[in-house]
């Protein structure tokens, strides 16, 4: 495999489809959502029937140049949509509504991180569509059944230029592409759900050459893991037959994620096979100059900028800034915290991404559904900064932040949280430690210098959090040199 891949270079290009999330769908006034009864969101339009015509949902247009602007594409102001012909069990109009010579948005970049360097991925192009409906096989029937929930739902193609160069890359601009639509709250992303599902594009070709090698396309692929588990296993395949002297086919797979293998579904389509042309139900729309500027306006700093800056203004490593970086909610919370200026960023950034990070995910909600604010948090820091409370205290202060509406040093008064540092009182605590951890104390004698922390920990575990560790350090490194 190594060898392989040191002769082949790699090349993938993604088109991620996601669904928006509007309150109806993109051509009728069916509502939007998942989960519903099977054939309960449905109506003569979405479901194809003679003589309806559909009404553009302009909550979508609004949505895709969004994310348009989020891509740096330029926006085409006029636009259509276009019938794609293809014939399925699923799609009852026997064509899908898209877009095809003018979509809506193109000629994009991102800028996505890996192993710490910032990549470009060129965006070939933005455009809208309707979902197709669903087809059931279940073991308590012959056959298959279609739900037609699902016709209409908005989507949007988001297509890549062919840019990305390992299954590394294209894991991270994909998480990266879920990422902005969450910022945007434009797409519920949720993958379990089908909200975000990439078709993926692999060939290679040997390294140094110009030009791309033959190309397969792996459909509908719903998670990061399987992204990059579906690249790197048709890649190899695509080397290993070229080393037997084959020849790669122009053909979409499938790939199976349970078994990590793919399979023939059949030979790739072209364009003109798909027959396009305007959709004569619906009329070219044209979107002024002063909304397309609005929308653009509306975008926020987004996940790599946002790391971009917590490294370069607070010295946070990258991967700490990548993971605040990551949910809108949380870097707010953060921005927020910040903008006091009255502690240590890193110390704030500490809190965030460990027990803060730790409870909002045991408990399965976000920071805005707390009790918790950026005040609360940012004094609860300024008390260990100025020596109030420890570290192990704060633990405390900060569950009981979570479980009611209180104030930090409220907590503190409450439990008797404030630090010791009267060496007397300390004093008796660590002779009591080291008359009950012997063995410890013989091993940092002999060198092992380690078993310190574990030492003050006993410590820190006596006085109930309440000790001050830098204090309690300093004496029982004189304690045990008196022994």
């Amino acid at each position: 495999m190594s060898a392989l891949n040191e002769k082949y270079e790699v090349i993938v290009g993604l088109e991620i489809h996601a669904e928006l999330s509007t309150k109806t769908k993109i051509f009728c006034g069916c509502k939007n959502a998942f989960g519903a009864e099977v054939n309960t969101l449905c109506c003569p339009v979405c479901m194809g029937m003679p003589g309806t015509l559909p009404v553009l949902n302009r909550q979508v247009v609004d949505y895709a140049v969004t994310m348009g602007h989020a891509l740096g594409c330029s926006i085409n102001r006029v636009s259509k949509n276009d019938r794609k012909n293809y014939y399925y069990p699923d799609l009852p109009k026997a064509y899908q509504i898209s877009q095809f010579d003018v979509p809506l948005c193109e000629n994009g970049s991102l800028d996505i991180l890996v192993n710490g360097e910032v990549k470009r991925i060129g965006i070939t192009r933005i455009h809208i569509e309707e979902d197709a409906g669903k087809l059931i096989h279940d073991d308590s029937f012959a056959g298959s059944l279609v739900d037609f929930n699902r016709c209409g739902v908005p989507l949007i193609e988001i297509v890549s230029e062919p840019d990305m160069r390992s299954a590394e890359e294209a894991k991270a601009y994909m998480e990266a592409i879920t990422n902005i639509l969450l910022y945007l709250g434009i797409s519920d992303a949720k993958m379990q759900e089908g909200s975000v599902r990439a078709d993926v594009n692999v060939s290679v070709r040997p390294k140094g050459s110009a030009e791309f090698g033959t190309r397969t396309e792996m459909k509908n692929v719903n998670s990061f893991g399987a992204v990059y588990r579906a690249i790197q296993y048709e890649a190899n395949r695509q080397m290993e037959e070229l080393e037997k002297g084959g020849v790669i086919e122009q053909e979409t797979r499938r790939w199976d994620d349970a078994k990590g293998v793919n399979f023939v579904l059949r030979t790739k389509e072209d364009a003109q096979d798909y027959r396009y042309f305007p959709e004569p139900d619906l009329l070219t729309f044209v979107l002024s100059e002063e909304h397309v500027q609005k929308l653009k306006e509306s975008v926020p700093e987004l996940p790599v900028a946002k790391t971009l800056r917590y490294v370069k203004e607070f010295g946070l490593n990258q991967a700490d800034a990548e993971l605040l970086a990551s949910s809108k909610q949380r870097s707010a919370f953060f921005d927020a915290c910040v903008a006091f200026n009255r502690c240590d960023k890193k110390a704030l950034s500490n809190w965030m991404i460990g027990d803060v990070a730790r409870i909002l995910n045991e408990r399965r909600i976000e920071i805005d559904e707390t009790y918790l604010t950026p005040e609360k948090l940012t004094a609860m820091v300024e008390l260990i900064e100025n020596k109030t409370i420890s570290n192990t205290a704060a633990k405390t202060v900060l569950e009981e932040m979570f479980a009611r509406d209180c104030r930090p040093k409220d907590v503190v008064e409450e439990k008797g949280l404030a630090q010791v540092s009267d060496t007397g009182a300390l004093a008796a605590i660590v002779k009591d430690v080291l008359a009950s951890q012997t063995k410890a104390v013989e091993d940092y004698k002999n060198g092992k210098t380690n078993v310190l922390g574990f030492l003050v920990g006993q410590c820190m575990k006596a006085s109930k959090g309440q000790g001050n560790p830098a204090i309690l350090r300093e004496m029982m490194e004189q304690e045990i040199a008196k022994l």
